[in-house]
């Protein structure tokens, strides 16, 4: 279906506000964890009805049971986070898995049977102490398989194995392998930063633009069962993941620049140093009228739990927020883009509830027809001082029209000399787009966000909604000079690919990053110390140029000079702030919460990339670290991060022991 917004097709209640797709009836908003998936003949791929779908778990008083639909679609909601048992049994054919969920999480696991061959179904029963490490197998029937445990059950603990004849082909796709990326997901190569040598390189430059996107989406991939893809890992989206406690900037300023530097967890020998940028908060009374246009991918490939459905029940969190100063329309794009909701002031609440609820998905991806459409709409309806945004919703798939980044590229570009920023949020998996979305939000003044969960989706649009929307700095440049006298190398922690050229820094036609109101920027530096062997390469000498001379400041104190460049949100020239970093690095224990947490993060990206520069590094240090520096945890990310590492390691062992 092209376009999808038809009256009447779904019933909408005030009480639940988000209606399922395709169904009659709607979907209360939950915040458990969800999976769902499809069964399917792994021969003809018919999708199969009535397959039994046990899901049992210790967290669970009772195992949870039930039956595909005629699309062969089963579906567990409102799941707390713990070890899971998924058996789908269907005539003879049988298959079983044990996977994490966790809080809150969107995981899919499709399974492919064959209904038609008979398997021996064998149980391998360990026993409890130790020192046995033999197993035995025997048959069982189908009644004593659907009632195995999926924990420990008294002395014994059970483990489901399916054995075929040799011409059966029962397996299970999901808990690991669809939550691995297809090959329809798309990720920019990630060359890491290397050493550079102060002497060669004295410049560190790059745009202050940080997303968040690579967070929420490592996060779903480890509650999936599999470790992502390195080029996933941005481990400067990671870091900014988290708020951290900066200095406010003065009045007469719009950024602060905060320092600190201390010993380098993962490298004996080497500083770390951490820059931290802050824009001031602002009060929710005083957040101007925001003109926001949603742009909402409805296309065939959105037809999943966590794409679409999720995308409307985030929706509807933001629709509580509006007041009535605020508007808000619908732009809508599958093979044909059209406007599913005109600009309507936030004071119609059950209008626009009407509107989101009313979406179906069908057709392919016309991309670049709706975000015209979508820009055509915000100018006119454009908000004088105001907040004027276009909000992608998609998966990323972008197959009809426009589909080049280059044609792409140059109409973000062209649209944002209106005044219209662009922000985007990614959705679901298997069509994953990452690099495309990222680069549509950097080129449109605005921010890239991935949303796994319903938690996510809260954080993003509502808690965070003053940072994400009300640009308050925009073209955010940095800029660090290293004092030759105390620094032999050093290497920037992320951002590669935010690097700027020294010379951009002071070119005010160059594009950068955005700041929002009361968002921080975070940066980490791993230095070498003069009298410490560098891991920088050397350039050969030079015939026609000596080496540099240094000035009477590089005999001081003085580490480094941190310099930010920054335009007013409605202005085009910049200004420059510029702050000294000085003193001896303390220990890193001696550093502040924020500091060590940061560290963490930092590490553990590091080993989710295999990085070369990861040094001691290990999860168990990331782990005792991050639960040493949760601090006062207010919304309790900090916390989440420990469960999320406990989770990398227990579901990935082998896999992180052995080489990519």
């Amino acid at each position: 279906m092209g376009f999808a917004a038809k009256l009447g097709c779904i019933a909408l209640l005030a009480a639940l506000p988000v209606a399922a797709v395709g169904a009659s009836a709607p979907v209360e908003v939950t915040e458990g964890a969800m999976i769902s998936g499809v069964v399917t003949d792994s021969k003809t791929k018919v999708r199969l009805k009535d397959a039994t779908v046990v899901l049992q778990c210790t967290c669970l008083a009772a195992a949870r049971e039930t039956k595909t639909d005629a699309g062969g679609l089963y579906t567990f909601r409102d799941l707390p986070p713990g070890t899971y048992t998924l058996q789908v049994l269907i005539g003879q054919a049988a298959a079983s898995k044990v996977f994490t969920l966790l809080d809150g999480a969107r995981f899919r696991a499709n399974v492919s049977v064959d209904p038609h061959n008979e398997f021996r179904r064998v149980v391998r029963v360990k026993s409890a102490p130790a020192k046995q490490n033999t197993s035995v197998g025997r048959e069982v029937n189908m009644e004593e398989f659907r009632n195995i445990p999926a924990g420990n059950s008294g002395s014994r603990d059970f483990t489901a194995v399916v054995e075929s004849s040799p011409t059966a082909t029962a397996s299970l796709h999901g808990v690991r392998e669809q939550s691995e990326p297809s090959n329809r997901e798309g990720y920019s190569h990630v060359a890491e930063n290397d050493f550079l040598d102060v002497g060669d390189r004295p410049l560190s430059t790059f745009a202050a633009d940080v997303d968040t996107a690579s967070y929420a989406n490592v996060r779903r991939f480890i509650a999936g069962g599999s470790l992502p893809p390195p080029d996933a890992v941005r481990i400067e989206e990671l870091v900014n993941y988290f708020t951290y406690s900066y200095d406010p900037p003065p009045r007469d300023r719009p950024i602060a620049a905060n320092w600190e530097v201390a010993e380098c967890p993962w490298a004996t020998g080497h500083v770390l140093a951490r820059i931290g940028l802050q824009t001031r908060p602002i009060a929710a009374a005083k957040v101007p009228p925001r003109n926001l246009v949603f742009l909402i991918d409805v296309s065939g490939s959105m037809n999943e739990p966590d794409k679409l459905p999720l995308l409307q029940r985030s929706m509807m969190l933001l629709v509580d927020q509006l007041r009535d100063e605020d508007s808000v329309a619908i732009v809508v794009y599958a093979g044909a883009s059209g406007i599913a909701l005109r600009p309507t002031s936030g004071r119609k609440k059950e209008e626009i509830r009407r509107a989101i609820a009313e979406l179906e998905p069908g057709g392919s991806t016309n991309g670049a027809e709706g975000i015209r459409d979508a820009y055509a709409l915000a100018r006119k309806s454009f908000a004088r001082r105001g907040i004027n945004r276009v909000i992608l919703a998609t998966d990323g798939d972008f197959n009809v029209g426009t589909t080049s980044d280059g044609e792409l590229t140059r109409l973000i570009e062209q649209e944002r000399k209106s005044g219209v920023f662009l922000s985007v949020l990614g959705f679901g998996q298997g069509n994953m787009q990452d690099a495309k979305m990222e680069l549509l939000a950097d080129k449109g003044n605005g921010n890239y966000a991935y949303i796994d969960t319903l938690h996510e989706a809260r954080k993003v649009l509502v808690d965070q909604a003053g940072a994400t929307l009300v640009t308050v700095a925009k073209d955010v440049k940095l800029q660090v000079e290293f004092n030759p006298q105390h620094i032999a190398s050093y290497r920037l922690i992320g951002y590669e690919n935010r690097k700027l050229a020294d010379q951009d820094f002071d070119d005010d036609t160059k594009d950068a990053g955005e700041m929002g109101a009361g968002h921080s920027v975070t940066a980490l530096y791993e230095i070498v110390p003069v009298g410490t062997k560098s891991r920088a390469r050397k350039h050969a000498k030079l015939r026609y140029q000596s080496e540099r001379r240094t000035t009477v400041p590089a005999s001081d104190d003085e580490w480094m000079t941190i310099k930010v460049r920054s335009k007013p949100a409605d202005g085009n020239k910049s200004r420059l702030q510029e702050v000294v970093m000085r003193g001896k690095p303390s220990a890193f224990a001696g550093a502040s919460e924020d500091f060590r947490f940061a560290a963490a993060v930092a590490q553990y990206g590091m080993l989710l990339r295999k990085s070369p520069h990861a040094g001691t590094a290990s999860f168990a240090e990331v782990l005792r670290t991050a639960k040493a520096a949760r601090g006062a945890d207010e919304g309790g990310l900090r916390g989440a991060f420990v469960e999320l590492v406990r989770a990398t390691v227990r579901g990935e062992h082998d896999e992180l022991r052995s080489p990519r």
